[in-house]
């Protein structure tokens, strides 16, 4: 008998498109954090991206009749037809744009529907310009379809936001899109329509760009600010915008993950090529569910939105009383985005030098016990992100022990 030989290692070999993408800032701080927990170690997260709300109980509902009426099997592949007629009106009613049925995608969640995009749309060395500070999957999901992603800096100075004269000198000849998000995670940066119409203008200048607005914290925004997305300002950019939504931030549903997203009739088409071999249509369930957000009672979002604003105002406050600590006032989503450069080069108790965001960060969930994020895990250094989308008594306990943590701090 012929012996079978002993294999004692898998020689396991990632594919280059993976290893161009970095371990997670955010995965290593949460996964730190909940095994302090387990260790009964009280720590408070500030990292997460979710709402503290409840899904509304008319959702709920929609979502069980859905069930005890046998809706749970596969669905058009984009998403059902009452689901994108729901969006099409979300869409006409909200933002002024007219989208076709079939100019509309559902997908399981709004990350899949950047995937389907970039996935269907870039060839190796195609560009795309992200404003940082920004999302983190972005540059990742650039990254695995191919594309380079151009990294325009942001400073707080200008709101954190791309002036047109960025947008006009990052543009080249291999520029495939053009990613904007606001109200943005991480800094709660929003557009006005002025802003948006000086970006407007460059892109008009240069018709083989595309552009990709990540609108998913469309109703999240404070002080009569007035949320516009650019096609609503610019007819002639719809054949290039892919206008990106979805239920999960303002109707506290990150969990059904449905994301959805208007353009061109051939872009939603070679995504939906995309999807058929990926997951397929996203839950019947949740897209029921879905539904009824968008075309039901939406009174209690001012309501939601006004407890974020109360939280805001207080992080915000909180975190400027610290020496060293500067935060400019978001105009929306449920982020604060926070300058800790008065603290780099500082040396904590035990004799560790603070050198970095990142440093900062790990030494606030060590000796702390609060966990947030540093800003190089959206591209810009010195930050760090506080998400409030927690309890009111939670963030004071967290900022007094971020204030105590901070001024034991010596040069």
């Amino acid at each position: 008998m012929t012996a079978v030989p002993v294999m004692d290692k898998v020689n396991f070999r990632s594919a280059s498109r993976i290893s161009a993408i970095g371990v997670s800032q955010i995965l290593r701080i949460s996964a730190r954090a909940q095994a302090m927990k387990r260790e009964g170690i009280p720590v408070i997260v500030l990292g997460a991206g979710e709402p503290d709300f409840d899904t509304p109980d008319h959702v709920k509902k929609a979502a069980c009749d859905a069930v005890h009426a046998g809706d749970t099997k596969y669905t058009a592949l984009d998403g059902t037809p009452e689901l994108k007629q729901a969006i099409r009106e979300k869409f006409r009613r909200e933002n002024g744009i007219d989208y076709a049925t079939d100019e509309i995608t559902v997908a399981t969640g709004g990350k899949q529907i950047l995937f389907n995009a970039m996935m269907a749309t870039l060839n190796d060395g195609d560009e795309v310009i992200i404003p940082t500070p920004a999302w983190t999957s972005y540059r990742d999901i650039v990254a695995i379809g191919g594309g380079s992603a151009i990294c325009v800096s942001c400073s707080a100075k200008n709101g954190f936001k791309l002036g047109a004269r960025q947008l006009a000198d990052a543009i080249t000849s291999k520029t495939q899109w053009v990613i904007l998000n606001s109200p943005s995670n991480p800094s709660g940066a929003a557009y006005s329509e002025d802003e948006y119409r000086t970006l407007i203008e460059v892109l008009l200048r240069h018709p083989h760009v595309n552009l990709l607005v990540d609108d998913i914290y469309e109703h999240i925004v404070y002080d009569d600010f007035r949320f516009v997305t650019p096609v609503g300002l610019e007819p002639q950019l719809k054949e290039r915008t892919l206008t990106v939504n979805g239920v999960s931030k303002a109707y506290a549903m990150t969990g059904w993950r449905i994301g959805y997203a208007g353009g061109s009739r051939e872009l939603i088409k070679a995504m939906a090529v995309v999807q058929s071999q990926s997951t397929s249509c996203p839950s019947s369930v949740s897209q029921a569910a879905a539904g009824a957000a968008l075309s039901g009672p939406q009174g209690f979002l001012a309501e939601r939105t006004l407890s974020f604003r109360r939280r805001r105002d207080l992080v915000v406050a909180e975190l400027n009383a610290i020496p060293g600590v500067r935060c400019r006032m978001p105009e929306g989503a449920f982020y604060a985005f926070s300058s800790c450069q008065g603290l780099i080069g500082k040396m904590t108790p035990g004799g560790q030098r603070i050198d970095s965001d990142s440093d900062l960060c790990d030494y606030l969930l060590e000796h702390a016990h609060v966990a947030v994020v540093p800003g190089v895990a959206f591209g810009l250094s010195p930050f760090f992100r506080i998400s409030y989308a927690t309890s009111e008594a939670e963030l004071r306990e967290a900022l007094r022990r971020i204030t105590v943590a901070c001024a034991r701090l010596h040069s």
